[in-house]
């Protein structure tokens, strides 16, 4: 995550054209957007104090002037909770390995009450680590190994991922931008940069939509799959955080009852549990 904060200030004033914030735009630019120059204007605050900022040296930077940055560069809000997080990083601990993420039961036993909504549990790293008998039969889970079981790897290095998701460009990028938050705040976390580097080396979708250094949390939504079995379903979803571990999310898609989609489910679970 070196230089992080730095690349993401570049990419987010290099979108704002100058006419948008009443500066003129004649003139020769070597660089599209603002200059760093104007940001400090408009932000209010010293050229050098700027620029130490983006070089990653402003760890003491005060809520004020990171909202006035915000206001300068028009970062939404997870945008402006994400420069909060890259300029002023968590502490490391030291080289103690992280405990390997376990589901308490209760969640699992929750998981598996919601036996029409296919429902699963993401780590940090957007990794799988407990699933019910919808989402088995959705998306596979239990006939994955341990490793590919992780929503960024089978987006990008799974083959069939672009037939499974119409939608794939929207998927992919949403994916990213979800990861680029995590990794925001756990820079240290070996396991997390591993597998960043891992996508970087083996798909180029990944590389150019990592280098976009957009953020976005996937909290609800829509998405549509298509199923080699169950066909075309529409899926909407929403995101819950697990209680007592923030590093833990439950994602449960939730088909409106009685709708085409609803039904294809439960023949898909049926079809499954009779495979099986």
């Amino acid at each position: 995550m070196d230089g992080e904060l730095g690349d993401f200030l570049r990419s987010r004033r290099a979108r704002i054209r100058p006419e948008e914030v009443g500066l003129p735009s004649h003139g020769r630019r070597r660089v599209p957007g603002l200059r760093r120059e104007e940001v400090a204007q408009l932000a209010g605050v010293s050229v050098d104090y700027y620029i130490r900022l983006e070089q990653g040296r402003g760890t003491s930077v005060s809520d004020a002037v990171l909202d006035a940055v915000a206001r300068v560069l028009r970062l939404d809000e997870t945008e402006h909770a994400y420069l909060r997080t890259v300029a002023r990083p968590r502490k490391s601990r030291g080289a103690r390995r992280p405990a390997v993420p376990r589901v308490r039961p209760g969640v699992q036993l929750l998981l598996d009450a919601m036996e029409r909504s296919p429902a699963f549990v993401l780590g940090r790293r957007m990794e799988v680590l407990a699933w019910n008998a919808p989402a088995d039969a959705l998306l596979g889970f239990g006939a994955l190994d341990p490793a590919a079981r992780s929503m960024p790897r089978l987006v990008f290095l799974d083959p069939a991922a672009a037939d499974f998701y119409p939608e794939w460009a929207a998927v992919a990028a949403q994916t990213v931008a979800n990861l680029r938050i995590s990794a925001g705040l756990h820079p240290d976390d070996p396991a997390l940069t591993a597998l960043i580097g891992e996508l970087s080396v083996k798909s180029a979708d990944f590389r150019r939509l990592w280098a976009d250094h957009e953020v976005k949390a996937c909290a609800y939504g829509v998405k549509r799959v298509r199923h080699p079995v169950a066909g075309l379903l529409t899926l909407p979803y929403e995101t819950l955080s697990v209680p007592e571990d923030p590093d833990q999310t439950l994602v449960a898609y939730t088909p409106e009852p009685g709708s085409e989609t609803a039904e294809r489910l439960a023949l898909l679970g049926s079809w499954n549990a009779t495979t099986v």
